[in-house]
């Protein structure tokens, strides 16, 4: 069983995500709910503040589990298919979310939208320094480390837009798929299938 302030941060998700943050109102999260509009209030502040929580949630995801990668034994190269594989994890598993953090951040107000453009600059940097170290432990052979960091992060986060938990490919397999497009395009030498 859910509590109603949980229920009330689903539906809004349902809904950020079906037809956007703007264009939901609290009357419409109110009517989805078979509540009143004014008593939803007793639970939320506003409909921003759900858009925050998820936002910061999510980021804090992303985050860990990148750290949890890099901090892994292993070379530059594990590494990075390490973070691929979480960054592909915390979409899988919060599907919703996701689609609503990466398209409807832009609906947050300041700070909290400079925060979360700050945090996105920082775990972009993170996957460049990546591809800086394995550059210059000569594992990679790329010419613009932030070009192939934003390529890489793009591809990934459109997995929000696509994927299907019931589709052909498990988020495992979506991963290794993602770790070997990139990696052949960065290893000098043949990449193993692992």
């Amino acid at each position: 069983m859910i509590n109603r302030k949980e229920q009330i941060e689903q539906t809004a998700i349902s809904l950020f995500r079906t037809q956007g943050f703007a264009a939901t109102s609290m009357r419409t999260l109110a009517q989805s709910l078979g509540m009143e509009a004014a008593s939803i209030y007793a639970h939320i502040r506003s409909k921003e503040e759900i858009l925050q929580k998820v936002c910061f949630r999510l980021a804090d995801d992303f985050f860990t589990g990148f750290k949890n990668a890099v901090n892994k034994p292993g070379t530059v190269t594990e590494k990075l298919q390490a973070a691929i594989a979480e960054h592909v994890q915390v979409i899988t598993e919060n599907l919703a979310a996701a689609t609503v953090f990466q398209t409807e951040w832009r609906h947050l107000s300041d700070p909290y939208l400079g925060q979360m453009i700050q945090l996105q600059a920082q775990y972009e940097a993170g996957f460049r320094e990546l591809l800086i170290t394995g550059q210059t432990n000569g594992e990679f052979e790329l010419t613009d480390a932030h070009l192939t960091a934003r390529a890489l992060l793009a591809s990934l986060n459109g997995i929000a837009r696509w994927y299907n938990p019931e589709g052909k490919l498990t988020p495992t397999e979506i991963a290794a798929n993602f770790s070997q497009l990139f990696l052949r395009g960065l290893i000098k030498d043949q990449i193993s299938n692992s």
